[in-house]
């Protein structure tokens, strides 16, 4: 039995008849697992098919976990790419948070070409940082995830867990500190046009402010289903 397997089953999701260890065994082929609901359910395939009209939480990380962004200029960059190739295809970015070894976007369709944007947008970031430091291969973990944001509720909170996460990986102390994510333009305290804020509903900036300090130190399990592994 895997590592994640044994973790799944600590916490009650397998049960000890032979068809659900079939049907767990299956699901752990797959690249991606996903809980919801007390469900184990299968992460993105290669085939799958986006839907215009929906949310989505995408994350892609470093090759063994190794800097994605090695300078400041390389965020930019990033987000110069972004816009070019999927914010002009109509791919409407509502929050986003670059690390350093990977990144979360959160994201809703207006196009069909989001997979075939995102790889565009994928190789084309790869080549600059390839040339840019003589380096060769992979810079990414694979392909990009994703997940369905199937209910728009959650939306508000998926903003704070992705917000969150330069203070949670211990890069700032406060969440403004950061600069390349979507959190300034959230509370007011940058002008950037890149994170479409209007999405999401949240009364004001300084309501907003008080909401995302409030999940610091604190596990969002509403979310859990819709948090990708970092």
């Amino acid at each position: 039995m895997s590592y994640w397997q044994r973790c799944i089953q600590s916490l009650g999701f397998i049960a000890d008849s032979s068809e659900s260890k079939r049907e767990t065994s299956e699901v752990f082929q797959t690249s991606e697992v996903w809980f919801h609901a007390g469900k184990i359910i299968k992460g993105m395939s290669k085939r799958r098919n986006f839907l215009v009209g929906h949310y989505y939480h995408v994350y892609n990380r470093g090759n063994d976990r190794q800097a994605i962004f090695f300078h400041h200029e390389n965020y930019r960059h990033f987000l110069r790419l972004l816009r070019h190739h999927l914010v002009e295809r109509k791919i409407v970015i509502v929050a986003y948070c670059l690390m350093p070894n990977h990144y979360h976007l959160l994201v809703y369709l207006n196009s069909e070409e989001f997979s075939q944007r995102m790889q565009v947008f994928s190789m084309a970031y790869t080549k600059a940082m390839n040339e840019r430091y003589e380096r060769v291969g992979s810079l990414f973990q694979g392909r990009f995830r994703a997940i369905e944001v199937q209910d728009e509720a959650y939306l508000l909170h998926l903003t704070r867990y992705i917000h969150l996460n330069p203070v949670k990986a211990n890069l700032v102390a406060r969440v403004e500190d950061w600069e390349f994510s979507s959190y300034r333009e959230y509370v007011e305290l940058r002008g950037g046009t890149l994170p479409c804020r209007d999405r999401v509903e949240f009364g004001s900036a300084a309501i907003y402010r008080a909401f995302v300090e409030d999940g610091l130190g604190r596990f969002d399990r509403s979310i859990q289903g819709l948090m990708l592994d970092e």
